[in-house]
């Protein structure tokens, strides 16, 4: 068992004491309030009772029981009492979070006070103003998706234990899509389009894997409830079709809505327009450096000839296996940062309902009040479609998953989320990893992939260091088409035209990147906001230190403190 790391004995402690402090609200009410609030009482009630709230996020992070209640055979509330209750509670967090005398607080509790803030902000703007409770019906698909898979990949318990959490979730999908259909007023086309989609691999996942492997035992009891969740999600596609579809909305949030959210998911101390404004100079310069990699050759030809360069479409899935063994030997050996025991990381499918919006790969952490469950790196099958299939291997070519995989894996994603299950107390833990600040994630994975291009990876390959700055054009076009698909009226071939001929991307990659901008916002900035925060952090760490900066001991600091916004962990490492 490696450092930071809680046994089942020691979680279920940990649990324990957590729930304790919330029990007697259980889940009708959560306006909390104390005369003599101290601010663990506050993180704590903030943590819990928000996961509470959220059943299914609440068995992501490891939180099974609060109160009387066992969370994971729940569904979220989206009836009008339950988005109230909601609300009540965010609003009494905000007022809670607004009293705080921040300066007499320690620097660690202030970077949760701005973590805490931006949630309930976030939480408040959707719920009172963006409403995509009221436009999007791949919210409810996805929830149903997350909240049968955890049980069924995460190990929390027995196999019949889960599987009763399971059955206990099917037999309540009905009750949540009729509360989709009460709350869905319209739907841009792209959303119905993709619950539909999702829709389809939530009914696979219920008929085939789940049915497939229940226990004996409960194999009656499961077709029954599975029965009833199946009807009711053919029940919601035929209403999407048939109904939801008559009913169109845009999709983008304009510069307001967009404005406000960027505020909080960010917390960059940015607008849009500055970011844009540095995206779009960053664009010109990477640019300039393929340029100079590729000659005398043109960029695109010098591309064209490592796109060749990728593994047999069977190989595809073994290969990304493959390269995750040569990162993790290449980071322990080159001391880039202490890497923890790895035997909880797998290595798996993308699951059928997060495919629209990971049409490639992502990165599922261990829950944070269970760490040593395993963790997920998934990788989305290649299409059935033979010229797409070969569109996307050109784009992920031997350098480009070796980039996926140091961004998803080692030392991306999966690195950074071990040292976060370091972190004490234990609400700071959850609330840091379950809320943490998007730039610190989405920038560090970048970062890293920067690191090991720096430190020689793949013996100095050049095409490693092109993949690189072709992973550069990704990450700033990321942000370039965002804040311009959402606040300034950027249309499918201006984005399509970027993607390909300005970023050299591959025409599949460009389409599953557009899909991806439909469905979100303000998240594709993040990769763009955070590596620069990293980069620019590392140089004043270096300047300040000198002669004794050690890049091994820098990293570790910095994971060490987990997801807080990126000026805040400036401060946290002593910089003013």
């Amino acid at each position: 068992m490696s450092p930071g790391r809680f046994g089942s004995m020691r979680t279920r402690l940990a649990l324990a004491v957590a729930a304790s402090l919330l029990a007697a609200a259980g889940l009708s009410g959560f306006a909390f309030r104390f005369t003599n609030d101290t601010f663990e009482q506050l993180r704590s009630d903030f943590v819990y009772g928000s996961l509470a709230l959220s059943p299914v996020d609440a068995t992501q992070a490891g939180y099974h029981k609060h109160g009387n209640v066992r969370l994971d055979q729940e569904l979220n509330d989206f009836s009008a009492d339950g988005l109230e209750r909601k609300r009540s509670f965010y609003r009494d967090m905000q007022a809670r979070i607004s009293s705080l005398e921040k300066t007499r607080l320690a620097p660690e509790d202030r970077a949760d006070a701005d973590l805490m803030r931006d949630r309930t902000g976030l939480e408040l703007l959707d719920l009172d103003v963006i409403q995509p409770y009221r436009h999007n019906p791949a919210m409810y698909v996805e929830l149903i998706g997350n909240a049968l898979f955890e049980p069924f990949t995460r190990e929390y318990g027995p196999k019949t234990e889960r599987y009763r959490d399971i059955m206990a979730r099917l037999k309540k999908i009905p009750r949540l899509l009729e509360e989709a259909r009460t709350n869905l007023a319209d739907a841009p086309f792209v959303w119905n389009e993709t619950a539909r989609m999702e829709d389809t691999g939530n009914i696979d996942l219920i008929d085939h894997k789940l049915r497939e492997t229940a226990p004996v035992e409960l194999r009656q009891a499961y077709d029954e409830a599975a029965s009833t969740g199946i009807q009711a999600l053919q029940g919601y596609d035929s209403w999407l079709r048939s109904d939801l579809s008559k009913h169109v909305s845009d999709w983008r949030l304009g510069k307001e809505k967009y404005a406000k959210k960027f505020q909080f998911v960010l917390a960059a101390g940015k607008t849009p327009d500055e970011v844009l404004s540095e995206a779009e100079a960053e664009l010109r310069r990477v640019q300039g450096e393929m340029a100079k990699l590729a000659a005398p050759e043109p960029v695109r030809q010098y591309l064209d000839e490592l796109a060749w360069q990728h593994p047999a479409p069977p190989e595809f899935f073994s290969e990304a296996e493959k390269d995750l063994g040569q990162a993790i030997a290449f980071v322990r050996d080159k001391h880039l940062v202490a890497i923890p025991n790895t035997s909880n990381l797998r290595v798996i499918p993308t699951p059928e309902f997060m495919r629209g919006v990971y049409g490639v790969g992502g990165f599922s952490p261990a829950p944070a009040l269970e760490p040593a469950l395993r963790a997920e790196f998934w990788i989305t099958p290649l299409p059935a479609n033979a010229r797409d299939a070969e569109s996307k291997l050109r784009e992920y070519n031997k350098f480009g998953l070796q980039h996926l995989v140091v961004h998803e894996a080692m030392p991306g994603h999966y690195l950074q989320f071990e040292y976060a299950d370091r972190v004490q107390p234990l609400s700071r833990r959850v609330l840091r990893s379950v809320y943490g600040n998007g730039p610190y994630v989405e920038g560090w994975a970048f970062y890293v992939q920067q690191l090991l291009t720096e430190e020689g990876y793949m013996n100095g390959d050049p095409g490693f260091r092109m993949t690189f700055y072709k992973q550069c054009l990704r990450v700033i076009t990321n942000a370039i088409l965002d804040i311009r698909l959402q606040t300034m009226g950027m249309t499918d071939q201006q984005a399509m035209d970027l993607i390909v001929n300005q970023a050299y991307q591959e025409k599949e990659e460009a389409k599953l990147k557009l899909l991806r901008a439909k469905l979100s916002s303000a998240q594709l900035p993040m990769y763009f906001v955070g590596w620069r925060g990293w980069v620019q952090l590392r140089a004043e760490v270096k300047a300040k230190e000198g002669g004794s900066f050690r890049l091994e001991r820098f990293h570790e600091r910095a994971l060490a403190q987990s997801a807080v916004p990126m000026p805040v962990l400036g401060s946290l490492l002593g910089l003013q």
